[in-house]
């Protein structure tokens, strides 16, 4: 991490996302489970983003966005399905026009709930960031429409550093560890837990089938690393945003990485202790812990999102 925590994101705008987003995606539950913390040798408190209509923490970023956004636009975005999930969900509650670019690859689930959310879904890119070509090309050439960028926009990380101030509120945290996808949530979690709680270090996680954030975070700029090869599709990133990279490089003490098996482990995990079924990028923070010797004695990771693919559930439960 640089030396200053100096970003474009403010904590006056984590403060008001705090205020004005939907409540339905505020004050989720965290806590600390005996069995858990058996099994992974730690003290971990779990933030449990998954209870929401959209079951994944997306919707806080979206909400504040599209505050900010003219409702006589169409918003176009790319996505793997929870962000996708997120901005419909924001757009319907605003009279919004949502289009969202997919890949082929995408779950199925998670194209049937954006659908059902009011959003025209486009699958069309053999992965993420192909899909996020699309998308912003059919931007550029529709001027009534706006291309949002998860990761990019400040106020999508800010709506995201909400769950910073609710995570604080559980006490001294040594270490919060957290997946990355496009790095709204760390950026924006690691800006409000950076003034607020200096001793505490932010991990975050990648899939090793998709390391290019972690190899962009060394590297001090956004690296491609051509195609990710992951089933945890809500961090398997590509081709980092150099925003995104930017802010993680001023605010974020380490990063590690964790493979299929191990977040398959930390996906049992989770149902086994916890009674709750999440999708691979949701449990990263798990599967860290697990399989990374972190720094500190109170640990916390939040449990990023539950839409799993179809195929997985018999995996998880065979």
């Amino acid at each position: 991490m640089n030396s200053t925590t100096t970003t474009d994101l403010k904590l006056a705008n984590i403060e008001q996302a705090a205020r004005v987003i939907d409540p339905v995606f505020r004050n989720s539950p965290q806590f600390v489970d005996e069995q858990l913390c058996a099994a992974l040798g730690r003290r971990t408190i779990v933030k449990v983003e998954t209870a929401n209509p959209i079951r994944s923490f997306k919707g806080r970023g979206a909400c504040f966005l599209m505050r900010g956004l003219d409702p006589k636009l169409k918003v176009v975005c790319a996505s793997a399905g929870n962000f996708g999930q997120a901005v419909a969900y924001a757009g319907r509650s605003r009279g919004i026009g949502v289009e969202v670019f997919v890949p082929t690859d995408v779950n199925p689930d998670k194209v049937a709930r954006m659908k059902a959310l009011g959003a025209t879904v486009s699958i069309i890119g053999a992965d993420f960031d192909a899909a996020k070509q699309h998308a912003r090309r059919k931007a550029a050439e529709d001027k009534r429409c706006v291309f949002v960028e998860d990761g990019e926009d400040p106020s999508i990380s800010e709506g995201a550093g909400t769950i910073g101030i609710e995570l604080l509120l559980a006490g001294s945290i040594d270490t919060i560890v957290l997946p990355v996808g496009d790095g709204a949530l760390i950026t924006g979690v690691a800006t409000w837990v950076k003034e607020h709680s200096r001793q505490t270090k932010i991990i975050g996680v990648c899939a090793t089938g998709s390391p290019a954030m972690a190899q962009s975070w060394r590297a001090g700029k956004a690296i491609s690393t051509g195609a990710a090869t992951t089933f945890a599709d809500g961090i398997a990133v590509s081709a980092p945003v150099a925003r995104s990279v930017e802010r993680m490089r001023a605010l974020v003490d380490d990063m590690v990485l964790v493979d299929d098996a191990q977040l398959l482990d930390a996906m049992r995990l989770a149902s086994s202790t916890l009674g709750l079924v999440l999708e691979p990028a949701g449990a990263a923070g798990l599967a860290a812990i697990q399989a990374h010797s972190l720094p500190g004695d109170v640990l916390a990771t939040v449990l990023t999102g539950s839409n799993i693919h179809p195929q997985l559930l018999a995996k998880l439960f065979g």
